[in-house]
């Protein structure tokens, strides 16, 4: 149990200002963040509001042109309770606590998506989401079980009803006959990503840009050192397999099809459509997800181990994807690709045991008054994901804080362990959020 145990409260610990809700002082503590993704970048939005001084170190950050983007915004980004779409979680720990997670993010990703003007600028709506299966609910034990959880965890418009396939022009003949639907976060994340960055930016985070290899306990004095930091927190995803020396961490290679959705050829998709791993067939997952008003994604792939970055819109698992895609929405065999960016693709950061959120275990002998100590590491993991580092973002963000004051405490590190409930309880919106606010172009504006 942290010493302080604090959820994050939208107007107290929180706000959507580009400047922190508690302003640091010179005696501050600092956090190194190493990893620019969408985690290290939640993490310091978290971390500046509390106070503290940030410093972001990341090989590359997000790009916007033709080249390979960074797995952030590749990702699907498709909220799921708990996240499965790519692949079920097989370690319990994770899977209760990705429940816990998931709300966190739910309940703020729906406060940004309540305010237009801010929800335009992040890239964030809230859709409606469907989830299909091939026989009725009950008949699926861990699926029955599943929604019954959702129903209970507070998601909004949530709808059991077999006429959505009817509805939504799914083909009876692919073989789904039971779904439900209910309100989710949709995250353009080329958008998301780009305003994150301004964000915590604005509210006083460093950038700064280098490769760092190798472990990072065998260089965590020198680093704190250099970047005259309290707290070192590891947020580089798959590179864990060496800044962390996890040897169970592996990529799990993904792809989605990006076509035009302007209602021309098709009639325009508005809501996310899919058939998760968890529920699927020989895991041939089916993933239809708008990722902005034009633009609607078509998945997908999980193939762990893989490494490559070579798919093609003619490569076999591609073609199988879209063909998987068409046969259950009929409609998509109209579908134009987009002629500038066809094809997204990356490795998702999965991990054997699922996601770590936990100081570093291994400690240090030091000499202390002749004699020798144990001092515990004062880094911080948060990566495993897989492809729910979106749905999860602010859950991990909050158990990562309340960790932060555990080292600022000088208290010994402990392993993963399940907790009471983090939960928003008090979802907020500063006053400063008005209109005029937010009409303000945000780079200007940050």
């Amino acid at each position: 149990m942290s010493v302080v145990d604090q959820p994050l409260i939208l107007g107290e610990n929180l706000s959507f200002d580009p400047f922190p809700q508690q302003c640091p002082a010179a005696a501050s503590a600092t956090i190194l963040i190493v990893g620019g993704g969408v985690t290290g970048l939640i993490n310091a939005w978290v971390l500046l509001d509390r106070g503290y001084q940030v410093t972001i170190v990341s090989k590359e950050w997000a790009s916007f042109t033709d080249q390979q983007r960074l797995t952030s915004q590749i990702a699907g980004a498709l909220w799921e309770f708990p996240p499965a779409v790519c692949g079920q979680h097989t370690d319990i720990l994770s899977l209760q606590k990705s429940k816990q997670w998931c709300m966190v993010a739910y309940d703020i990703w729906a406060a940004i998506a309540s305010i237009p003007s801010l929800a335009a600028l992040a890239g964030v709506q809230m859709r409606a989401s469907n989830f299909f299966f091939s026989c009725p609910i009950e008949d699926l034990p861990a699926q029955h079980h599943k929604m019954e959880e959702i129903t209970a965890s507070g998601v909004h418009g949530f709808n059991r009803s077999a006429d959505s396939i009817h509805k939504h022009g799914i083909d009876p003949r692919y073989g789904a006959t039971d779904a439900y639907e209910h309100l989710a976060p949709v995250i353009d994340t080329d958008r998301c990503m780009e305003w994150l960055m301004l964000l915590v930016q604005s509210k006083g985070a460093k950038f700064h840009t280098e490769t760092i290899t190798g472990d990072l306990f065998s260089q965590e004095q020198e680093l704190r050192h250099r970047f005259s930091a309290d707290v070192i927190l590891n947020c580089t995803g798959l590179s864990a397999l060496s800044l962390a020396g996890d040897k169970t961490c592996y990529p799990l290679r993904g792809a989605l099809i990006r076509v035009v959705n302007d209602g021309i050829d098709f009639p325009k998709v508005e809501s996310s459509l899919a058939i998760t791993a968890d529920a699927a067939q020989d895991n041939e997952i089916v993933f239809i997800v708008p990722r902005n008003d034009n633009i609607l994604l078509i998945g997908g792939v999980a193939q762990p181990g893989r490494w490559g970055l070579d798919l093609t819109l003619e490569s076999p698992e591609i073609k199988r994807m879209r063909a998987r895609a068409e046969a259950f929405l009929p409609s998509l065999k109209h579908a134009r690709v987009d002629p500038k960016y066809p094809i997204a693709q990356g490795l998702r950061p999965a991990r054997e045991k699922n996601i770590r959120v936990e100081r570093e275990l291994r400690t240090r002998t030091i000499d202390l008054h002749g004699e020798p100590t144990e001092e515990p590491s004062r880094i911080i993991h948060n990566y495993g994901h897989g492809g729910s580092g979106w749905s999860l973002s602010f859950g991990c963000a909050a158990d990562v804080a309340n960790l932060v004051e555990d080292v600022l405490h000088n208290l010994p590190a402990s392993k993963m362990k399940l907790q009471r409930k983090t939960a928003v309880e008090d979802v907020r919106i500063p006053a400063s959020l008005d209109q005029r606010l937010m009409d303000v172009p945000i780079r200007a504006r940050l």
